[in-house]
């Protein structure tokens, strides 16, 4: 088990993670290098474009949108009852993983951080008209804490790693950096 001041060291404003960081580490260690050395290619991406339309145009009911905390994390949006829920919007069901474990990485760090520890998540996929539920165990902090640990190691390179071809390649925003 580690310290807090390990947990600290992870979070520390020198090492800033978004979720965007752990989101990319799940899907592509390349891409996540580039994003990090700020090569940012998302903002040219036809899909990215989409998804962002998706999310703007997602849920209308509710007026609080996009929740930046710390400027580190962005929440799409929070629904409040009896338990506090963050909600992440995604267009397609594809990057599942990684959607799961940038929602994770939220619910950690408003634990950790923030000591809120009575927080659920739930990534909401309006286009399938389906919600999945998110729920941070001990097993799955300590999942967090190695993928933050990787994420840093990753971003110390001094050049980004080679690529692997994916299947998911072909519609990265980086694509034409790795492969043509």
């Amino acid at each position: 088990m580690e310290s807090e001041s390990d947990i600290g060291a992870l979070l520390s404003k020198e090492m800033f993670f978004s979720g965007t960081q752990v989101n990319y580490y799940v899907i592509c260690k390349t891409k996540l290098w580039l994003f990090s050395h700020f090569v940012t290619m998302e903002q040219s991406s036809d899909l990215v474009s989409y998804g962002k339309l998706v999310h703007e145009t997602s849920y209308g009911g509710d007026k609080k949108k996009e929740i930046v905390i710390d400027d580190r994390i962005a929440i799409d949006f929070i629904r409040k009852g009896d338990t506090l829920v963050l909600h992440e919007v995604k267009k397609g069901k594809r990057l599942e993983r990684a959607h799961r474990y940038q929602l994770l990485y939220y619910l950690f760090y408003l634990a950790e951080l923030k000591g809120m520890e009575d927080v659920e998540g739930e990534i909401d996929y309006p286009l399938l008209r389906k919600k999945e539920k998110v729920e941070l165990t001990d097993a799955l902090k300590e999942e967090i804490k190695t993928i933050l640990k990787g994420i840093q190691e990753v971003v110390a390179l001094p050049e980004p790693p080679r690529p692997s071809y994916l299947r998911i390649c072909r519609k990265c925003a980086y694509f034409e950096f790795c492969w043509v």
